[in-house]
């Protein structure tokens, strides 16, 4: 899927420039060829520096699929892993998800972050490694939780799983552009957007 993109990208800046003639198309392969090498030299690092999503059990058949998130950032590559929930005609936010009360951010596995170098995570300083994130939502104000336990399945969130937290954070929610059916997450603008329902926060994300 990311050589299509990155093929279709070559089409239109070729396009764009007049493209047609032999040599457009040549220099459209070579943009293209040299787009796939640049993201296969991303997905090497990632898997170098050990970024894998952890599946507990059976993975197959579930209503909440496990869903992965590869960014990159200042210094490093970065994956999440998180199970995506369908809102499914329920009022999520409020209901399905309370206010007030500590949420895994998603569903199955503890949401994950893995990092191949040192960022910060909503300010919170974390070394390269591997995390989970947690959130208590609110109307107005979201807190997120970094955890230093990520292998272990979401719920429950007891004392004994506070007790490793390694930082927290606010954040404010904003309105959709529309409905969206299933959770997500996407690296917007040096943060990541977390989207579901009618809701979306981000989370910076820096050195």
């Amino acid at each position: 899927m990311r050589r299509s993109s990155a093929w279709y990208l070559a089409v239109l800046l070729v396009a764009g420039c007049g493209g047609g003639s032999e040599a457009g198309e040549a220099e459209m392969a070579e943009t293209a060829e040299a787009m796939a090498e640049s993201e296969a030299m991303a997905e090497m690092e990632m898997a170098d520096a050990g970024l894998a999503c952890v599946v507990m059990g059976d993975a197959e058949g579930r209503q909440s699929p496990l869903q992965e998130l590869s960014f990159s950032y200042e210094g490093g590559e970065g994956l999440l892993c998180y199970g995506a929930p369908s809102a499914r005609e329920r009022v999520v936010m409020g209901e399905l998800v309370p206010y007030g009360e500590v949420w895994r951010l998603g569903a199955n596995e503890a949401t994950a972050l893995h990092l191949s170098a040192a960022a910060t995570v909503g300010g919170v300083a974390l070394g390269p490694g591997s995390y989970s994130l947690y959130a208590t939502p609110g109307e107005t104000e979201w807190e997120f939780h970094v955890n230093s336990e990520y292998d272990r399945w979401g719920i429950p969130i007891d004392a004994t799983v506070r007790g490793t937290e390694v930082g927290s954070f606010m954040a404010t929610p904003a309105p959709t552009a529309g409905m969206v059916e299933t959770m997500t997450f996407e690296q917007v603008d040096g943060a990541l957007r977390f989207s579901w329902e009618n809701t979306q926060v981000d989370i910076p994300l820096g050195m």
